[in-house]
């Protein structure tokens, strides 16, 4: 099985411990999730954010409704977390989220190693360019939300 990368890092000009508040909280997930995954919660709100916390939601992939859990495998707060999914899409999908605190404000970082059914050619042809267009968004989203 082929595992993929997909990293991206965006400056926010707020202090670490504002941003990973922001980012404590399963609601504002579907804030950074583009419209056209039609991404909603699934589990109760709130979700007590830490390790062994499961997180259900459902999203909509090519108008295909698709269930995913998450589960928080790190949690150390306010420097990173990391969300592996339990059910869902991917072969394998571990997503790490670090902040990092500098003179410009809070670097955050999002980290996805995955894997598809298919390999390199189902990754090139298809989920590649859209894990990158999700995570492309997610930056732009928190720029706006936070400048």
């Amino acid at each position: 099985m082929s595992d993929f990368r997909v990293a991206s890092s965006v400056t926010l000009g707020q202090p670490r411990e504002q941003v990973f508040e922001f980012f404590s909280k399963a609601e504002n997930l579907g804030l950074l999730t583009p419209p056209w995954l039609r991404f909603t919660i699934v589990s109760p709100l709130p979700i007590a954010m830490k390790v062994g916390a499961l997180i259900e939601y459902q999203i909509r992939l090519h108008g295909i409704p698709l269930k995913w859990t998450s589960e928080i495998t790190e949690w150390e707060p306010p420097h990173m977390f990391e969300d592996t999914q339990v059910r869902g899409p991917y072969r394998k999908w571990v997503h790490r989220h670090t902040f990092e605190e500098t003179d410009e404000g809070t670097v955050v970082t999002d980290e996805v190693r995955y894997a598809v059914l298919g390999g390199a050619i189902i990754n090139k042809l298809f989920v590649g360019g859209q894990v990158r267009k999700i995570f492309d968004y997610r930056k732009a989203k928190l720029k706006e939300l936070f400048e």
